[in-house]
C-alpha cells in the first residue's frame, strides 16, 4: 500500500527563488501568491462546476464529473496540475539553461498525470514529464544536467 497524500490546505504558500533577469548571481527571495476558485453545484455525478483564476485567464471554465472521470467538455483538476507542471518544469529549464550560457529556442514539456482509485479515495501517483527542446549549441549531456537542475529546482511537488 502506497503512502497517502494529504489533503490540500484550502490555501497553500509557496515560496520561490526568483532570479533578478540582469544578474543570476544575486538571488533574492520573494513570496508569491497567486488565486483561483471552484464553484460546484450539486451532487458528484450530476453536478457541475466552474474554475476562475485570479489573472482571468480560466474564467468560470466549466468541469464536472464527466470531465474528470469521462471525456466530456471541459476542464479537470488532474489537467490543470498537469498544465501547472508543465510550464513550471519548462520555465525552471530555461533558467537552468541560461546559467549555463544556452538559449532555447522551443522547449516543449508535456504532463502525463496519473489519477488511480485508492482504498478510501483517488489519489494522484504520478506526474510524468516529458520535455523535448531545441537548444542551439547544446551538446546532450548539458540539457541532461540542465533538466536534473531543473526537477531539482521546480517549485511544483512531484509525484
Amino acid at each position: 500500500m502506497g503512502k497517502r497524500r494529504q489533503p490540500l490546505k484550502a490555501q497553500t504558500l509557496v515560496v520561490l527563488r526568483m532570479m533578478p533577469e540582469a544578474n543570476l548571481e544575486n538571488e533574492e527571495e520573494t513570496i508569491m501568491k497567486r488565486s483561483a476558485s471552484a464553484v460546484w453545484t450539486g451532487d458528484l455525478r450530476s453536478g457541475k462546476g466552474a474554475i476562475s483564476t485570479e489573472s482571468g485567464v480560466l474564467s468560470e471554465t466549466p468541469y464536472s464529473f464527466k470531465t474528470r472521470f469521462e471525456h466530456g467538455p471541459g476542464t479537470n483538476p488532474e489537467e490543470l496540475i498537469g498544465a501547472a507542471h508543465a510550464g513550471c518544469f519548462s520555465m525552471a529549464l530555461s533558467l537552468e539553461l541560461q546559467k549555463a550560457k544556452l538559449i532555447a529556442e522551443r522547449i516543449e514539456t508535456k504532463a502525463d498525470v496519473t489519477l488511480e482509485q485508492k482504498a478510501g479515495g483517488f489519489a494522484i501517483t504520478a506526474v510524468h514529464l516529458t520535455t523535448r527542446a531545441k537548444v542551439p549549441g547544446a551538446s546532450q549531456s548539458n540539457f541532461e544536467e540542465a533538466t536534473e537542475a531543473a526537477k531539482a529546482g521546480c517549485p511544483c511537488p512531484s509525484s
